[in-house]
């Protein structure tokens, strides 16, 4: 494969987009863009500079000043806001449900797209979000849509977050979860929808090496057509 592609995954939260996209990434030696990390950052910025997402004109200048950088580690991508690495912050809790919330004003997709679309220019990259692959590349080589019961969907990011020492039981997650899928798909702004042309992936059943081997041989067999 030597052309360099741009990748689009796209599908609920805790579908396992990330985790398979990581994954996919290293094994092409692809760069890895969590397009869900740009807008916890930019939540995150909301709080360090006192900013309310009803105020557009602050939120406005908060954008055109904002400097996000994902930066490639072996352990996981490091996120950095303003020159600070604000990886473990943009998980907490608190983050989660504020990206989901400013995920759906318009300059802030406005700048998010702009700043992804700069960053997969020149192919050879991943991106996993809500809207990749039907407005920040609705061109992109292979798209795909993963799809999971919202039961599983749950319990994974319950097994997460007991990992990490959070307190938080599996019916509050899956009450979250079903809040954000709702929120997700019918919000005006680039709502959750499967692009007409991807590929949807049913990952209920299938382990993270399934996943990565089911979407790495679409790709070889797409490159050699």
């Amino acid at each position: 494969m030597n052309k360099k592609y741009v990748i689009a995954i796209d599908g609920p939260a805790a579908s396992g987009k990330s985790t398979t996209a990581k994954q996919l990434a290293k094994k092409l030696k692809y760069i890895y863009i969590d397009t869900g990390a740009m807008y916890r950052a930019s939540g995150l910025c909301t709080i360090f500079q006192n900013v309310s997402l009803d105020d557009e004109i602050a939120l406005k200048k908060m954008l055109d000043e904002i400097n996000i950088k994902i930066e490639y580690a072996e352990e996981g991508n490091h996120i950095y806001l303003n020159g600070e690495d604000v990886s473990e912050r943009i998980r907490e809790a608190d983050i989660t449900k504020l990206s989901s919330q400013i995920a759906v004003i318009g300059i802030v997709r406005d700048k998010m797209v702009e700043l992804q679309r700069k960053m997969g220019e020149n192919g050879g990259v991943i991106m996993d979000g809500r809207d990749i692959g039907t407005v920040v590349f609705p061109k992109a080589d292979f798209k795909f849509f993963m799809i999971a019961d919202v039961k599983t969907r749950a319990l994974r990011r319950w097994k997460e977050a007991k990992e990490k020492g959070e307190n938080i039981s599996l019916d509050e997650i899956e009450t979250e979860l079903i809040w954000r899928d709702k929120n997700d798909s019918t919000r005006d702004i680039s709502p959750l929808i499967q692009a007409e042309d991807a590929i949807p992936i049913d990952n209920s059943g299938m382990t993270i090496d399934e996943q990565v081997k089911k979407m790495y041989s679409v790709i070889k067999r797409g490159s050699n057509a």
